[in-house]
């Protein structure tokens, strides 16, 4: 295991060329649910050595927007499925952008034109880690799933939203989220 301050060059080629990536999260309360989910489609930005940015599409849940409003911490995690074995981690504290605000336009610029963006994570990277992934299988990648953009587009704007209300307002603990915040003004 090594660990740095920040993303590296090498680092960021690893990270760029991954398909995959997880990210996760956990509110305050030792009785609180962590949370940890797989993001894809072109979805992060590597913005400088310590700041990173994630377009978060709609999603069955909406924890880690309500962690990192709690508490801001956020991990993510990269492995290689194929190649030279590594695991990287990005430990963060990030925050979020919601549509409408300032930074939206600038922020969203940065991203393919997905639907269903319902909020973009930043996230402050103080400690890289790597080690050696000896353990992760090897796998091909054969091409990024359409279902989401498929179920996003035949929902519409406005289902989307009544979905946002329905399903990503709360964490499962209870916490509310920023985008329920947003949504109820």
């Amino acid at each position: 295991m090594e660990a740095f301050d920040a993303i590296s060059e090498t680092h960021r080629a690893f990270i760029e060329a991954q398909h995959l990536f997880f990210v996760a999260s956990a509110p305050l309360s030792a009785s609180g649910h962590v949370n940890l989910s797989p993001k894809g489609l072109d979805t992060l930005r590597v913005l400088t050595p310590n700041r990173v940015a994630y377009l978060d599409l709609t999603g069955s849940g909406n924890e880690s927007s309500a962690h990192i409003r709690e508490n801001g911490r956020i991990t993510f995690m990269f492995c290689a499925f194929n190649g030279p074995p590594l695991i990287l981690r990005l430990y963060a504290t990030g925050k979020i952008i919601l549509p409408g605000e300032a930074d939206w336009p600038s922020m969203r610029a940065l991203f393919p034109g997905l639907p269903g963006a319902r909020q973009i994570i930043v996230a402050d990277v103080h400690r890289v880690q790597t080690s050696c992934g000896y353990g992760v299988p090897d796998y091909s990648f054969d091409a990024d799933r359409d279902t989401l953009v498929r179920w996003t587009n035949a929902k519409g704007e406005d289902g989307i939203r009544e979905y946002w209300r329905d399903k990503n307002s709360a964490t499962i603990d209870g916490i509310p989220t920023p985008l329920g915040d947003h949504l109820s003004r």
